[in-house]
């Protein structure tokens, strides 16, 4: 694990491992060869193994390091990120974790983010070393408003310095001033040259695509199983909202009753508030019904989403890693309404966190979602594997799970509204599933992709275009659909035959293995490893 922190150091710090705090990793060609080599010397040293040496836990284990040093060497290698996106380069710039928990003395945190900082120069010059002339449209436009909102970024990181001491604020603004400016003429190539040369060309194509769900899930399903899943999905999704919205008295329609439910929105000044409202009500509701055991001490406060993450972020989690040493609090990010934008656009946003849909978010982000599932990785998890791994699959599809686990047990009984929020943001992870396997392995372009989210999950053209683009660079946004799938079919095969129908009992189990790719977790459920 040492070998991959050296190239996520990032990822050992959201993990608690701050003795890698303000470190950035080496892209340049050079280093990023050596790394692999190491990573080959690594798997050939798993690999022989025997197997028959091993219990079957450890033999998870084996996997689980595998996928973790595979997975990168993807990256590198076969998608090629370090030279294809820009944002790859940009998304290790981040001081948020060290403003955000007082895991340390707020100088010793200050030192790591002057450190990370003092790297900024040299990441960006490997950077324009070693991204090609000619690079994919998407990736290009995203990265430019991720470099944008750096400055900001960095101008909080001082006044939080500053507030704690000049002598500190001072400090951090010595190393901010070549920091920005490596961002400021990175910034400047990526609005001239690379966007002049920019191409559509995006996809990974099937091959690769395939080998993605191996390296990310531990999956050998051919990428058409999962997309014919999904469309199953996406199908039952639409006929239900059919079914509620025939049912009103008098009937309606889906695009009527969804607008009914976008009207019911806060105001600007209240969607934070209104956001930790929900959070103690969403913690309720799952206590009373015994879904999930929410760990003592289980606290989340609700922030506006850090500027320079506003570009990407509608709303997300930001919980204590399985070793941070600071305590269990999360942090629920909410991006708030900018007040530069035009009125037209501050309601379009709103309506989105209208209140249905804003609690349905609260329950995959906090109670019993995201926030829930990481504090039973700190408890759990019992092997340092299975602490290092983290499967967006099982991650962000026990989440959306748990939207649908909140309805079947009873979430806004007595009205339409809280099941029709469910289904419209199932819709969307059904459409971002057949987004991402149609761009990267059937030809599908962002228009005909804009126009899926349009059509089926009842998408205004904006957020519809929006999601169409993520779909380029992330084609793992398949994990929300994908996981949630896994766990209803983990749940089918053994709620009753293990769990004796105990719904909590089957959470607990399955919260207890840490974040494993989904391809093992009918053997996890079944051997107990």
């Amino acid at each position: 694990m040492d070998h991959v922190f050296a190239l996520q150091p990032g990822y050992a710090v959201f993990l608690g491992l701050h003795q890698y705090d303000g470190r950035l990793p080496d892209l340049a060609r050079g280093a990023t060869d050596g790394w692999t080599a190491g990573a080959d010397r690594l798997l050939s040293e798993l690999r022989a193994i025997p197997s028959d040496q091993m219990t079957e836990g450890r033999r998870l284990d084996r996997t689980l390091l595998e996928l973790l040093l595979e997975s990168p060497r993807f990256d590198l290698h076969e998608s090629r990120d370090l030279d294809r996106n820009p944002m790859s380069f940009l998304g290790p710039i981040s001081l948020t974790a060290y403003m955000v928990r007082d895991y340390a003395p707020l100088p010793t945190r200050v030192d790591a983010m002057v450190r990370l900082l003092d790297g900024v120069p040299a990441l960006l010059d490997a950077a324009r070393q070693r991204l090609e002339p000619v690079l994919p449209e998407p990736f290009v436009r995203l990265a430019a408003t991720m470099a944008a909102g750096l400055s900001p970024h960095f101008q909080e990181a001082e006044a939080f310095a500053r507030r704690a001491s000049a002598t500190l604020g001072d400090r951090l603004a010595r190393s901010r001033a070549p920091a920005e400016a490596a961002v400021h003429d990175f910034l400047a190539r990526l609005e001239g040259e690379w966007t002049r040369n920019a191409t559509d060309e995006f996809a990974l194509g099937p091959e690769r695509y395939q080998t993605l769900l191996w390296v990310r899930e531990g999956l050998r399903t051919p990428f058409e199983e999962i997309r014919r899943a999904g469309l199953a999905d996406l199908r039952r999704n639409q006929a239900r909202l059919e079914e509620i919205a025939r049912g009103l008295a008098p009937p309606s329609t889906v695009p009527a009753l969804l607008e009914s439910i976008f009207r019911q929105h806060p105001s600007a000044d209240r969607l934070i508030a209104r956001a930790q409202e929900l959070v103690g009500e969403t913690k309720r509701f799952v206590e009373g019904g015994e879904l999930v055991t929410v760990p003592s001490g289980a606290e989340c406060r609700v922030e506006e989403t850090p500027t320079y993450g506003r570009a990407l972020s509608t709303a997300s989690m930001n919980p204590p890693g399985p070793f941070e040493a600071s305590g269990d609090e999360g942090i629920y990010y909410v991006t708030p309404v900018d007040p530069a934008w035009p009125a037209e656009r501050q309601e379009e946003w709103l309506r989105s966190f209208n209140d249905p849909m804003l609690r349905n978010i609260t329950i995959h982000e906090v109670y019993p979602g995201h926030y829930v599932q990481f504090l039973h990785f700190r408890r759990g998890a019992n092997s340092f594997a299975r602490k290092v791994f983290v499967s967006a699959s099982f991650t962000e599809g026990w989440a959306h799970y748990c939207e649908q686990l909140a309805i079947e047990q009873g979430l806004g009984r007595g009205g339409p509204e809280a099941e029709v929020a469910q289904i419209h943001d199932a819709l969307l992870r059904d459409c971002r599933l057949l987004a991402s396997v149609g761009l990267h392995t059937g030809g599908m372009t962002l228009a005909e992709a804009t126009d899926l989210f349009r059509r089926e999950a009842h998408f205004e053209q904006l957020p519809a275009e929006r999601e169409a683009i993520r779909g380029t660079f992330n084609p793992e946004y398949f994990c929300y659909t994908l996981g949630k799938l896994a766990i209803l079919d983990a749940r089918a095969k053994t709620l009753g035959p293990l769990f004796g129908g105990s719904l909590r009992g089957f959470h607990d189990r399955l919260l207890s293995f840490g974040s494993p790719p989904v391809g093992v977790l009918e053997a996890l459920l079944g051997a107990g490893a």
